[in-house]
């Protein structure tokens, strides 16, 4: 589980590309944001496919991305703590590898809670924050303008998915990438190559990326931290639900939905899905859908990885694997890599 899955580039004219707001008397907004109506037309062209399926990048309104906030701190979802613990106990080591006064880029920041451990000791030229939930991204600048008031903040309101055009304001420096949280695994192979060649042309010839990646396991803890006993992550996944209602004048009833997660070992991948309990229509956006009683409705992967793994899928984009550290806690790692 993590932020976003890939989506079809859009080519920028297509984006509202706003001029940039101050946030803080150090920090500006930019806007990046796919036109409005990109959401229904997903919802729409996901309700019609076969099997059904809904970009898990859609899960991040404001409640959805307060429950995935708590679902950090579950006992059963241990990523995030192993990730920080890493982060905590190697950040002198991570910021020697990524070198200080560079421009930091953090790909779904969220409360950029991660990115505070390198803030200090990477003393960043820049830090762009890019994430899709703007109310987030606004609440997160304007703390962290705060609490480093030195910091120069360039953030930006995007899916960082799709193409979007990196501002250009601010110091010069180098560029290194930050994606934690295991949020590559969203990402089928083929969409997570692309994405990291995106990436390496972002940071450019010399850039670095410093990336999380949940690594393969007991099929049962993995399980465990996507279907949790106090069902945090089926209200996560169901309010799928109640945001199509409200933005798509949707239709769905909830309650007859379950929340469903399961491990694809042929894929080493979680899925996570939206099955109907009964036979039922639906409507959204002024057009009606049949689910069948036990139909799912596919809303995310997590595909899990090896180090070596990853190494060659980064590899074959334009990456070398520089520096890794790894969790004795759960088989987690955080790794550096660099532009070839």
């Amino acid at each position: 589980m993590a932020n976003e899955r890939s989506a079809p580039p859009l080519p920028l004219t297509a984006a509202r590309i706003g001029a940039p707001r101050s946030l803080a008397p150090r920090a500006r907004l930019h806007t990046r944001i796919p036109v409005a109506d990109r959401f229904r037309e997903d919802v729409l062209a996901g309700l019609a496919a076969r099997p059904k399926r809904i970009p898990p990048k859609y899960f991040y309104d404001e409640r959805g991305s307060r429950l995935f906030e708590l679902i950090c701190e579950l006992p059963e979802y241990a990523i995030t703590r192993v990730e920080t613990t890493l982060m905590e106990r190697h950040r002198q080591e991570i910021a020697a590898c990524l070198g200080t006064g560079v421009w930091l880029i953090e790909y779904g920041s969220g409360n950029s809670r991660k990115s505070r451990l390198l803030l200090e000791a990477l003393r960043p030229a820049v830090y762009m924050p890019v994430d899709i939930s703007l109310e987030m991204l606004e609440h997160a600048v304007r703390q962290l303008a705060l609490d480093f008031p030195w910091l120069h903040i360039e953030a930006v309101w995007a899916d960082y998915a799709d193409a979007w055009e990196l501002p250009q304001s601010g110091p010069q420096a180098r560029r290194v990438a930050y994606f934690p949280g295991s949020s590559i695994g969203n990402f089928d192979p083929e969409d997570a190559q692309r994405f990291l060649a995106r990436t390496a042309r972002q940071v450019g010839e010399g850039g670095g990326l410093l990336i999380g990646i949940d690594l393969k396991r007991e099929v049962d803890r993995l399980t465990r931290a996507y279907d949790d006993a106090g069902g945090v992550t089926a209200q996560f996944n169901l309010n799928l639900l109640l945001r199509i209602n409200r933005e798509l004048k949707g239709d769905f009833v909830p309650e007859r939905f379950r929340h469903v997660a399961f491990y694809n070992e042929a894929f080493s991948r979680i899925e996570m899905h939206l099955q109907s309990v009964v036979h039922q229509q639906v409507t959204v956006a002024g057009r009606r859908f049949c689910f069948f009683a036990g139909e799912a409705m596919h809303t995310e992967n997590s595909y899990k990885y090896s180090v070596q793994d990853f190494e060659a899928l980064a590899r074959c984009a334009g990456f070398r694997l520089k520096q890794s550290w790894i969790g004795a806690e759960e088989p987690f790692a955080v790794l550096y890599l660099e532009v070839s």
